[in-house]
């Protein structure tokens, strides 16, 4: 990628990019993008503008050379000029543009390999005891989120050797799914948020509740 110094026009040329495309959804965009007035000469822009859950939301656009400026990563596929917001390229490695495995379905999917940090961006300062810093991230960053699948997540104890003990409760009682979210998300994101955690075990009876899966 060059940039022309008179124009702030981006020059691109064939590279590799950090999104691949499959050749459904190049057929896609490529339709969508002849379909505008200036044609092939506009790029695709992507760009990472949250969170939902433990998914990014993305924004796909055409624009201009000249629009895409600098602040992107710019490269071609195929012809087809894409251009990635330098602040979602590390996010979108790996990942692959596609259409939806459900052919009524319209539009296209990003399936990408990467998932948020369950506390990206969060300022939280957390202070006192072990016990103490753990209590203070249930209560004010893992709990809220929990509470919209009628969950909670609440500290056992601390033994000896700093191993935190997690109960998950209500909507996570007896869930499937309350294993993985505590092994990809809790689990992980009290170790980042208080370095001297050892570990963090699942202290939940799940035979119990209304779908046990250890039964």
């Amino acid at each position: 990628m060059s940039l022309d110094t008179e124009t702030g026009a981006t020059e691109l040329s064939d590279t590799t990019g950090p999104l691949a495309i499959t050749e459904a959804a190049m057929e896609t965009v490529v339709g969508i993008r002849d379909s505008e007035e200036e044609g092939d000469a506009l790029l695709l822009r992507i760009e990472i503008t949250g969170t939902r859950g433990r998914e990014f939301v993305y924004d796909l656009s055409f624009a201009t050379r000249e629009e895409v400026g600098t602040g992107h990563h710019v490269y071609r596929l195929e012809g087809l000029g894409i251009a990635i917001e330098d602040d979602s390229v590390e996010r979108l490695t790996g990942a692959e543009l596609d259409v939806p495995s459900n052919s009524s379905q319209g539009g296209l999917v990003i399936r990408n390999p990467n998932t948020p940090k369950l506390f990206d961006g969060a300022d939280l300062e957390l202070t006192g005891e072990l016990p103490e810093k753990v209590s203070q991230l249930l209560e004010e960053r893992i709990n809220p989120m929990l509470a919209t699948h009628g969950g909670f997540a609440q500290l056992i104890g601390v033994d000896d050797d700093k191993n935190v003990y997690v109960n998950m409760g209500g909507g996570c009682q007896g869930c499937a799914a309350s294993a993985l979210t505590l092994r990809a998300g809790i689990r992980q994101s009290i170790m980042d948020e208080i370095p001297e955690v050892s570990d963090v075990i699942d202290a939940t009876d799940h035979d119990s509740g209304e779908n046990p899966f250890y039964s």
